[in-house]
Protein backbone atom coordinates (compact mmCIF):
# COMPACT_ATOMS: atom_id res chain seq x y z
CA UNK A 1 0.00 0.00 0.00
CA UNK A 2 2.95 2.70 1.49
CA UNK A 3 4.74 1.51 -2.45
CA UNK A 4 1.67 2.70 -4.57
CA UNK A 5 1.03 5.71 -2.55
CA UNK A 6 4.81 6.79 -3.00
CA UNK A 7 7.08 7.73 -6.41
CA UNK A 8 11.38 7.76 -6.43
CA UNK A 9 12.30 11.75 -7.22
CA UNK A 10 15.52 11.99 -8.81
CA UNK A 11 16.25 14.88 -6.83
CA UNK A 12 14.81 13.75 -3.37
CA UNK A 13 17.14 10.94 -2.71
CA UNK A 14 14.81 8.60 -2.02
CA UNK A 15 11.26 7.21 -1.81
CA UNK A 16 9.21 10.72 -1.23
CA UNK A 17 5.21 10.43 -0.42
CA UNK A 18 3.21 11.29 -3.41
CA UNK A 19 1.11 14.88 -3.08
CA UNK A 20 -2.65 14.42 -3.77
CA UNK A 21 -4.06 17.58 -4.75
CA UNK A 22 -7.95 17.96 -5.32
CA UNK A 23 -8.64 20.00 -8.34
CA UNK A 24 -12.47 21.46 -7.82
CA UNK A 25 -14.01 21.58 -11.33
CA UNK A 26 -15.46 25.12 -12.10
CA UNK A 27 -18.65 24.46 -11.14
CA UNK A 28 -17.26 23.76 -7.64
CA UNK A 29 -15.27 27.17 -7.86
CA UNK A 30 -18.59 29.33 -8.51
CA UNK A 31 -20.60 27.22 -5.69
CA UNK A 32 -17.87 28.07 -3.36
CA UNK A 33 -17.84 31.83 -4.37
CA UNK A 34 -21.21 32.15 -4.04
CA UNK A 35 -21.37 30.88 -0.40
CA UNK A 36 -18.52 33.06 0.74
CA UNK A 37 -20.68 35.71 -0.48
CA UNK A 38 -24.18 35.17 0.59
CA UNK A 39 -22.15 34.45 4.20
CA UNK A 40 -20.12 37.71 3.96
CA UNK A 41 -22.92 39.84 2.90
CA UNK A 42 -25.29 38.43 5.28
CA UNK A 43 -22.69 39.22 8.54
CA UNK A 44 -21.28 42.59 6.50
CA UNK A 45 -25.28 43.76 6.63
CA UNK A 46 -25.69 42.51 10.27
CA UNK A 47 -22.82 44.37 11.50
CA UNK A 48 -24.18 47.71 8.81
CA UNK A 49 -27.66 47.32 11.55
CA UNK A 50 -25.69 47.24 14.82
CA UNK A 51 -23.02 50.24 13.68
CA UNK A 52 -26.43 51.97 12.48
CA UNK A 53 -28.21 52.07 15.95
CA UNK A 54 -25.43 52.55 18.02
CA UNK A 55 -24.17 55.43 16.39
CA UNK A 56 -28.16 56.63 16.66
CA UNK A 57 -28.42 56.06 19.94
CA UNK A 58 -25.14 57.65 21.10
CA UNK A 59 -26.62 61.16 22.06
CA UNK A 60 -29.12 59.01 24.08
CA UNK A 61 -27.24 56.81 26.11
CA UNK A 62 -24.64 59.62 26.41
CA UNK A 63 -27.14 61.47 28.45
CA UNK A 64 -28.84 57.82 30.12
CA UNK A 65 -25.71 55.97 30.43
CA UNK A 66 -26.28 52.59 32.57
CA UNK A 67 -29.66 53.88 34.35
CA UNK A 68 -31.32 53.06 30.77
CA UNK A 69 -31.74 49.48 31.95
CA UNK A 70 -33.05 50.21 35.07
CA UNK A 71 -35.26 53.21 34.19
CA UNK A 72 -38.63 52.29 33.61
CA UNK A 73 -40.23 55.98 32.82
CA UNK A 74 -40.22 56.84 29.33
CA UNK A 75 -39.93 60.53 29.12
CA UNK A 76 -36.40 61.95 26.54
CA UNK A 77 -38.20 65.40 26.69
CA UNK A 78 -37.23 65.76 30.80
CA UNK A 79 -34.23 63.25 29.80
CA UNK A 80 -35.88 60.69 31.89
CA UNK A 81 -36.15 57.17 29.90
CA UNK A 82 -35.09 53.68 30.60
CA UNK A 83 -36.22 50.57 29.48
CA UNK A 84 -36.35 48.55 32.25
CA UNK A 85 -40.56 48.13 31.99
CA UNK A 86 -40.44 47.81 28.21
CA UNK A 87 -37.71 45.32 28.50
CA UNK A 88 -39.76 43.58 31.32
CA UNK A 89 -42.75 43.18 29.57
CA UNK A 90 -41.10 41.82 25.85
CA UNK A 91 -39.45 38.80 28.07
CA UNK A 92 -42.56 38.31 29.75
CA UNK A 93 -44.98 38.43 26.42
CA UNK A 94 -42.26 35.91 24.70
CA UNK A 95 -41.68 33.17 27.85
CA UNK A 96 -45.38 33.20 28.00
CA UNK A 97 -45.55 32.69 24.46
CA UNK A 98 -42.97 29.99 24.63
CA UNK A 99 -44.81 28.31 27.65
CA UNK A 100 -47.65 27.34 25.41
CA UNK A 101 -46.09 27.17 21.87
CA UNK A 102 -43.45 24.60 22.71
CA UNK A 103 -45.72 21.49 23.82
CA UNK A 104 -48.29 22.83 20.94
CA UNK A 105 -45.17 22.22 18.37
CA UNK A 106 -44.01 19.37 19.60
CA UNK A 107 -46.67 17.53 19.93
CA UNK A 108 -48.16 18.49 16.46
CA UNK A 109 -44.63 17.90 14.46
CA UNK A 110 -44.81 14.09 16.63
CA UNK A 111 -48.69 14.02 15.28
CA UNK A 112 -47.57 14.38 11.55
CA UNK A 113 -44.48 12.58 11.78
CA UNK A 114 -45.38 9.61 13.62
CA UNK A 115 -49.11 9.22 13.96
CA UNK A 116 -51.33 10.27 10.74
CA UNK A 117 -51.28 8.29 7.93
CA UNK A 118 -49.53 9.86 4.59
CA UNK A 119 -52.55 11.49 2.92
CA UNK A 120 -53.40 13.27 6.08
CA UNK A 121 -49.46 14.13 6.58
CA UNK A 122 -49.56 15.92 3.32
CA UNK A 123 -52.93 17.70 3.86
CA UNK A 124 -51.39 18.83 7.65
CA UNK A 125 -47.65 19.57 6.11
CA UNK A 126 -49.96 22.16 3.84
CA UNK A 127 -52.05 23.79 6.57
CA UNK A 128 -49.16 24.40 8.92
CA UNK A 129 -47.59 26.00 6.09
CA UNK A 130 -50.10 28.09 5.42
CA UNK A 131 -50.77 28.94 8.72
CA UNK A 132 -46.71 30.67 8.70
CA UNK A 133 -48.10 32.73 6.49
CA UNK A 134 -51.05 34.49 7.88
CA UNK A 135 -49.85 38.31 8.33
CA UNK A 136 -49.38 39.71 12.04
CA UNK A 137 -52.40 42.44 12.06
CA UNK A 138 -54.80 39.14 10.78
CA UNK A 139 -53.33 37.69 14.61
CA UNK A 140 -54.03 40.80 16.09
CA UNK A 141 -57.20 41.30 15.05
CA UNK A 142 -58.44 37.58 15.68
CA UNK A 143 -57.00 38.04 19.17
CA UNK A 144 -58.74 41.68 20.17
CA UNK A 145 -62.20 40.85 18.87
CA UNK A 146 -62.53 36.52 19.70
CA UNK A 147 -59.78 35.61 21.63
CA UNK A 148 -59.83 38.54 24.37
CA UNK A 149 -63.18 37.65 24.99
CA UNK A 150 -62.86 34.00 25.72
CA UNK A 151 -59.86 34.07 27.29
CA UNK A 152 -61.04 36.63 30.07
CA UNK A 153 -63.15 33.87 32.35
CA UNK A 154 -60.05 31.41 32.05
CA UNK A 155 -57.28 34.10 33.36
CA UNK A 156 -60.52 34.71 36.02
CA UNK A 157 -60.54 31.26 37.10
CA UNK A 158 -56.33 31.06 37.56
CA UNK A 159 -56.16 34.02 38.95
CA UNK A 160 -59.29 32.64 41.71
CA UNK A 161 -57.80 29.38 42.48
CA UNK A 162 -53.97 30.14 41.90
CA UNK A 163 -53.98 33.69 42.86
CA UNK A 164 -51.64 32.69 45.88
CA UNK A 165 -48.96 32.53 43.36
CA UNK A 166 -47.37 36.52 43.11
CA UNK A 167 -47.31 36.19 39.29
CA UNK A 168 -51.30 34.79 38.80
CA UNK A 169 -52.85 37.59 41.25
CA UNK A 170 -54.53 40.18 40.05
CA UNK A 171 -54.87 42.96 42.98
CA UNK A 172 -55.21 46.98 43.10
CA UNK A 173 -52.35 49.22 45.03
CA UNK A 174 -53.74 48.12 48.36
CA UNK A 175 -53.40 44.51 47.91
CA UNK A 176 -57.06 43.91 47.67
CA UNK A 177 -58.20 41.22 45.27
CA UNK A 178 -60.01 41.97 41.59
CA UNK A 179 -62.82 39.85 39.63
CA UNK A 180 -63.90 42.84 37.54
CA UNK A 181 -63.44 41.46 33.72
CA UNK A 182 -61.88 44.88 32.50
CA UNK A 183 -58.99 44.07 35.06
CA UNK A 184 -58.20 40.73 32.19
CA UNK A 185 -57.88 43.06 29.22
CA UNK A 186 -55.07 43.40 26.90
CA UNK A 187 -52.50 41.65 29.48
CA UNK A 188 -49.52 39.70 28.81
CA UNK A 189 -51.26 36.43 29.02
CA UNK A 190 -53.62 37.07 26.03
CA UNK A 191 -50.24 39.06 24.22
CA UNK A 192 -48.34 35.86 25.09
CA UNK A 193 -51.06 33.61 23.62
CA UNK A 194 -51.89 35.46 20.11
CA UNK A 195 -47.63 35.52 20.09
CA UNK A 196 -47.43 31.81 20.81
CA UNK A 197 -50.06 30.96 18.25
CA UNK A 198 -47.88 32.85 15.35
CA UNK A 199 -44.59 31.16 15.77
CA UNK A 200 -46.54 27.64 16.36
CA UNK A 201 -45.88 27.14 12.66
CA UNK A 202 -42.40 28.07 11.75
CA UNK A 203 -41.27 25.66 15.39
CA UNK A 204 -43.70 22.57 13.99
CA UNK A 205 -42.17 22.80 10.53
CA UNK A 206 -38.25 22.59 11.95
CA UNK A 207 -39.27 20.40 14.14
CA UNK A 208 -41.40 17.94 11.83
CA UNK A 209 -38.39 17.76 9.26
CA UNK A 210 -35.52 17.13 12.10
CA UNK A 211 -38.43 14.22 13.35
CA UNK A 212 -38.36 12.73 9.85
CA UNK A 213 -34.93 12.31 9.09
CA UNK A 214 -34.82 9.70 12.38
CA UNK A 215 -33.13 6.52 10.84
CA UNK A 216 -35.87 3.84 9.63
CA UNK A 217 -33.50 1.45 10.40
CA UNK A 218 -33.38 2.18 14.28
CA UNK A 219 -37.24 3.00 14.24
CA UNK A 220 -37.75 -0.58 12.78
CA UNK A 221 -35.45 -1.88 15.27
CA UNK A 222 -36.53 -0.44 18.08
CA UNK A 223 -40.29 -1.88 17.15
CA UNK A 224 -38.85 -5.35 16.46
CA UNK A 225 -37.26 -5.35 19.61
CA UNK A 226 -40.88 -5.30 21.45
CA UNK A 227 -41.02 -1.27 21.65
CA UNK A 228 -44.09 0.33 21.93
CA UNK A 229 -44.33 3.24 19.43
CA UNK A 230 -44.24 5.62 22.20
CA UNK A 231 -41.31 3.47 23.30
CA UNK A 232 -39.82 4.26 19.86
CA UNK A 233 -40.73 7.59 19.54
CA UNK A 234 -38.56 8.06 23.33
CA UNK A 235 -35.66 6.63 22.57
CA UNK A 236 -35.33 7.07 18.89
CA UNK A 237 -37.00 10.24 17.34
CA UNK A 238 -36.77 12.20 19.91
CA UNK A 239 -33.31 11.92 21.09
CA UNK A 240 -32.30 12.34 17.55
CA UNK A 241 -34.50 15.30 17.15
CA UNK A 242 -33.19 17.05 19.92
CA UNK A 243 -30.95 19.81 17.35
CA UNK A 244 -34.58 20.11 15.51
CA UNK A 245 -36.28 20.86 19.02
CA UNK A 246 -33.55 23.38 20.10
CA UNK A 247 -33.47 25.03 16.73
CA UNK A 248 -37.15 25.70 16.37
CA UNK A 249 -37.50 26.84 20.02
CA UNK A 250 -34.90 29.09 19.49
CA UNK A 251 -35.95 30.54 16.25
CA UNK A 252 -39.71 31.22 17.80
CA UNK A 253 -38.17 32.95 20.86
CA UNK A 254 -36.52 35.48 18.57
CA UNK A 255 -39.14 35.91 16.82
CA UNK A 256 -41.67 36.62 19.77
CA UNK A 257 -39.05 39.02 20.84
CA UNK A 258 -39.81 40.93 17.92
CA UNK A 259 -43.15 40.73 17.31
CA UNK A 260 -44.60 43.78 17.18
CA UNK A 261 -48.26 44.40 15.33
CA UNK A 262 -50.34 41.75 17.06
CA UNK A 263 -48.89 43.04 20.29
CA UNK A 264 -49.53 46.81 19.54
CA UNK A 265 -53.52 45.70 18.75
CA UNK A 266 -53.67 43.66 22.09
CA UNK A 267 -51.21 45.41 25.03
CA UNK A 268 -52.79 48.51 26.84
CA UNK A 269 -49.20 49.90 26.65
CA UNK A 270 -47.70 51.29 30.49
CA UNK A 271 -44.86 52.30 31.77
CA UNK A 272 -44.01 50.39 35.04
CA UNK A 273 -42.96 46.60 35.37
CA UNK A 274 -46.20 44.70 35.98
CA UNK A 275 -45.54 41.54 37.89
CA UNK A 276 -48.97 40.44 37.55
CA UNK A 277 -49.49 38.63 33.55
CA UNK A 278 -53.10 38.09 33.92
CA UNK A 279 -53.55 41.91 34.97
CA UNK A 280 -54.44 44.87 32.32
CA UNK A 281 -51.23 46.42 31.25
CA UNK A 282 -48.15 45.66 29.81
CA UNK A 283 -45.49 46.78 27.42
CA UNK A 284 -42.76 45.31 25.35
CA UNK A 285 -39.93 47.00 22.96
CA UNK A 286 -40.83 46.65 19.87
CA UNK A 287 -44.57 48.09 20.75
CA UNK A 288 -42.82 50.73 22.32
CA UNK A 289 -41.11 51.83 18.61
CA UNK A 290 -43.77 51.12 16.72
CA UNK A 291 -46.59 53.45 19.13
CA UNK A 292 -43.35 56.70 19.53
CA UNK A 293 -41.60 56.71 16.53
CA UNK A 294 -44.14 59.00 14.69
CA UNK A 295 -44.06 61.36 16.95
CA UNK A 296 -40.46 61.48 18.63
CA UNK A 297 -38.23 64.25 18.50
CA UNK A 298 -34.77 64.05 17.52
CA UNK A 299 -33.57 63.02 21.01
CA UNK A 300 -36.55 61.19 21.20
CA UNK A 301 -35.42 59.02 18.14
CA UNK A 302 -32.15 58.74 19.21
CA UNK A 303 -33.93 56.87 22.70
CA UNK A 304 -35.75 54.63 20.57
CA UNK A 305 -32.67 53.69 17.96
CA UNK A 306 -31.14 52.45 21.75
CA UNK A 307 -34.20 50.55 22.63
CA UNK A 308 -34.00 49.04 19.23
CA UNK A 309 -29.93 48.73 20.02
CA UNK A 310 -30.80 46.74 23.10
CA UNK A 311 -33.28 44.38 21.18
CA UNK A 312 -31.21 44.12 18.39
CA UNK A 313 -28.52 42.23 21.21
CA UNK A 314 -31.01 40.75 22.64
CA UNK A 315 -31.95 38.38 19.78
CA UNK A 316 -28.18 38.00 19.18
CA UNK A 317 -27.68 36.50 22.13
CA UNK A 318 -30.51 34.36 21.68
CA UNK A 319 -29.65 33.50 18.18
CA UNK A 320 -25.89 32.84 19.49
CA UNK A 321 -26.82 30.74 22.42
CA UNK A 322 -29.51 28.27 20.12
CA UNK A 323 -26.54 27.64 17.76
CA UNK A 324 -24.27 26.62 20.45
CA UNK A 325 -26.65 24.39 21.77
CA UNK A 326 -27.81 22.98 19.19
CA UNK A 327 -23.78 22.39 17.90
CA UNK A 328 -23.57 20.44 21.10
CA UNK A 329 -26.18 18.37 20.67
CA UNK A 330 -26.20 17.13 17.04
CA UNK A 331 -29.78 14.99 15.88
CA UNK A 332 -28.69 11.40 16.41
CA UNK A 333 -25.88 11.72 18.76
CA UNK A 334 -28.12 9.72 21.50
CA UNK A 335 -30.43 7.87 19.55
CA UNK A 336 -29.79 3.75 19.27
Amino acid sequence: MSEALTEVLPDAGGPQPRSLRSRPVRADRVFRLVSYSAGGTTVAIMLAVGLFLSLRASDALGVAGFSFLTTQEWTPETQTFGIAAVLFGTITIATIAMCISVPLALGTALLISEIVPARAKRFLITLVDLMAAVPSVVFGLWGVFFLQSNVIPVAQWISTYFGWIPFFAVTDQSGQGITDAGAFTSSAFIAGIVVALMVVPTQTSIMRESFSQAPLGEREGALALGSTRWGMIRTVVLPFGRGGIIGGTMLGLGRALGETIAVVMIISPIFSINWQVLKSGTNSVSALIALRYGEASQFGLSALMAAGLVLFILTLIVNFTASLIVARSRSGAESG
